[in-house]
Parts: structure tokens; C-alpha cells; sequence
């Protein structure tokens, strides 16, 4: 099987800063500098390249090939994947597809951007034509009436989202690569004090844009084998669902892709939400986090207030959650985001998470949103199961 036969032999990732002082080609050559030093791999060994989306590269059409040139890389299979903060866990998932179809044997996955320092998105679709013109400008606003309509059809205890805030903060404190302005402990009076931006969503509900780079180095368990290497993390189950219920006028926005791609990872796993040795789940905003415990079973729909309450989500919890502080209290490295959360797990999986080592790394879930449609819940949803192998 593709997935299980794919060995994560290294990962790396820069420190998240609010701007960064380097292009994100220089990112770049950090990440493939470090993970060429941790697994003894020569530049020429690599023979695939594979981006996430990223808003700095956004205008260029030429992203994956421009990027292989300042990397000095010359490579027999290239892509962007363009599906949001869903890009890193569908990068590994193409990796996998790749390497299994003869396509590449060690492929680079790099996750930067650098939306801080230089934005060149340029949004079209709905966004100009119907949102923006009713004063929907932006996420906060979009999970803002995401947030108030599961409180109309669930109740919603916003005590309960500060706790999941405090415990990633409480998880970053002990992460070096987090960005250092989100390094101060916060309380869950903190939290609910923290000003409004788009009623129901505080400020600490939400993300802070920044700028870094993450990255892997993905190979065969063969060739793993072959040059000397004993321990790896494969991938053993993946879902993904873009335009979840796009043919259906009216929608539960409660209700995203992820209950599709879930089940979907978890059934090729043979694993259930209560196995799970820890979770990283894509957090743009506190809200989603709780969608997704729902969303994949580790408790019913309209019943993750009080699961949160009932649970431990920092990395000594009994579900340790995010356990580098996620992007929320790690810092949003624009589109490469979601690069943050599969590293981790990595980290995790590999047993190098230092002070915030989880004790369970049987396996490691990450997730993935991508894009926020109009009337929808999210354009891209991902689901990666990890676990450690030899």
C-alpha cells in the first residue's frame, strides 16, 4: 500500500517570527540544508519537490519550478499543491503516490511562506463578487457566524474554547520555535476578556499571521533501509474532501468534509478517534478545533463543549492537543501553516518533543482546512494518520 510503504525520514522548521528578515527562498534553503545534515541524504539523492500553497508565491505561476531553481534542485516529479492550509498533509499524501508509482524515490516537501514580510495573493471568486461587498471581510468574520450558528442549534460554552486556548499556550511556552510574542502564558479569563473582533470570535480565538518554513524528507522504506536509516514515521491512513455538499443549496455549516475524510483515514488506519496517541488538528481559530473533535468521533455532534470540559489537551493530558502550541499560539506561517501541526507530530512521533514529549506516540492524527467558501463551512478538508515504524 503506497501510504505504508512511505518513511518520513526527517523533518525541520524555522522559527516563526512576526517578519522575517529572509526571503522565503532563503527559508527554503535553511529547511532543505537541515533535513540534508539530520539524514545524510545528498542534494542530488532528491529527485521530487512538492510545495503547499503559499501567499508569497501565490502570483508566481512558475512556483514549484522557480523554487527548485533557487534550491539548486533538478527533479523528475514537481507540484504545488494549492488546497489551502490543507497543502502540507496533501503534499505527504501525493508524496506517498508519487514515490509508490515510480514517479520519485526521495521526494522534498516544503512548507514556507512568507505573508507578513511580502502578500501577493490576490483572491477572486466568491469573495469579491459576494462577500466583501456585504462587509464579510475575512476569516474572523466567516467563523464568526460559523461560531453563532452552532450556538443557535447547540448552545455553545466559550469557557470551554478558553480552555483549549490555555492549554496550546500552555504547549507553546515550551516550544523555541514559536513565535516569542505568543510565548506569555494566557488564563481562561484572559481569554474571555480578550477584545471582540467579529462577534462571537475574540481576539484570542484567532491566528496571528507570521512568516516561516517547515519541511520533510520522504523516501521508501527500501531505500531507507538501503542508506543506513533505522527509525522512520509513516503515514498509514489520509482523507480529504474539497467542496463538501457543494451540490446541496442549503447546508449545515456545522458540518464539514472532515467527517468524510475521517472516516475514510481512520478505516484504512484500523484505528478509532478513542486510539489516538495524540492530535493536531489545523486551527485557525479555536472553534474549528472543537469542530474537528466532533467531526471525528471523539465525541457526538453538538457535544464538544462539555468533551472539552471532561479532557486534558496539553501535552501531559489524557488528548494532548497541538502539542507546539498549534498555529494559534505558535504563530501562522500564512499558507505553510498547517506545515507547523505535521511537523509536530513528527517531532512527536520521533520522540524529540523535549519538555512537551507526549508519552503515547502509537500514532499522531493531523488535519488540514483549506479556503473558506461562501455559505459553506471550509473548501478543503484533510485528515493524515501517522505512526512511528522500523
Amino acid at each position: 500500500m503506497a501510504l505504508r510503504d512511505t518513511a518520513i525520514i526527517g523533518y525541520a522548521e524555522t522559527k516563526i517570527v512576526e517578519k522575517s528578515e529572509h526571503d522565503v527562498w532563503a527559508l527554503g534553503a535553511q529547511i532543505l540544508e537541515t533535513l540534508l545534515d539530520k539524514t545524510g541524504f545528498e542534494k542530488g539523492e532528491i529527485d521530487g519537490l512538492i510545495l503547499s500553497s503559499s501567499m508569497t508565491g501565490a502570483g508566481n505561476c512558475f512556483w514549484s519550478q522557480t523554487t527548485a531553481d533557487y534550491l539548486g534542485l533538478e527533479v523528475d516529479f514537481s507540484q504545488t499543491v494549492d488546497v489551502g492550509g490543507s497543502s502540507p498533509n496533501g503534499a505527504l499524501a501525493r508524496a506517498a503516490a508519487a514515490i509508490d508509482a515510480g514517479l520519485a524515490t526521495t521526494v522534498f516537501l516544503l512548507f514556507a511562506d512568507t505573508q507578513s514580510r511580502e502578500n501577493n495573493s490576490r483572491l477572486r471568486s466568491f469573495a469579491n463578487e459576494w462577500t466583501q461587498p456585504q462587509g464579510l471581510l475575512g476569516p474572523p468574520a466567516a467563523f464568526g457566524f460559523l461560531s453563532k450558528r452552532y450556538e443557535h442549534q447547540f448552545g455553545l460554552n466559550y469557557e470551554s474554547l478558553g480552555k483549549l486556548a490555555v492549554a496550546q499556550r500552555d504547549n507553546a511556552v515550551l516550544n523555541d520555535n514559536a513565535c516569542e510574542k505568543l510565548r506569555k502564558q494566557i488564563t481562561v479569563a484572559d481569554y474571555m476578556s480578550s477584545r471582540m473582533i467579529a462577534d462571537p470570535v475574540r481576539l484570542l480565538d484567532c491566528v496571528m499571521v507570521c512568516d516561516g518554513a517547515s519541511g520533510l524528507l520522504v523516501t521508501s522504506k527500501s531505500r531507507a533501509k538501503a542508506k543506513g536509516i533505522d527509525r522512520w514515521v509513516s503515514p498509514i491512513g489520509y482523507g480529504e474532501r474539497t467542496n463538501f455538499k457543494s451540490s446541496e443549496n442549503v447546508v449545515d455549516v456545522t458540518v464539514s468534509g472532515h467527517s468524510v475524510a475521517g472516516e475514510r483515514a481512520f478505516k484504512q488506519a484500523g484505528l478509532a478517534a478513542k486510539d489516538v496517541g495524540s492530535f493536531h488538528p489545523y486551527d485557525d481559530f479555536i472553534i474549528a478545533i472543537m469542530l474537528q473533535l466532533e467531526m471525528l468521533g471523539f465525541c457526538k455532534h453538538g457535544q464538544g463543549s462539555s468533551f472539552i470540559q471532561e479532557h486534558g489537551f496539553t501535552w501531559s493530558g489524557d488528548l494532548p492537543l497541538n502539542t507546539g502550541g498549534g498555529q494559534i499560539s505558535a504563530g501562522q506561517a500564512g499558507l505553510a501553516g498547517g506545515g507547523t501541526n505535521l511537523v509536530e507530530a513528527v517531532r512527536q512521533l520521533f520522540g524529540e518533543g523535549g519538555k512537551r514529549q507526549v508519552k503515547n506516540i502509537s500514532n499522531a492524527v493531523v488535519t488540514g482546512i483549506g479556503g473558506i467558501p461562501y455559505a459553506r463551512n471550509w473548501g478543503t478538508s484533510t485528515v493524515m494518520i501517522l505512526t512511528p515504524d522500523a
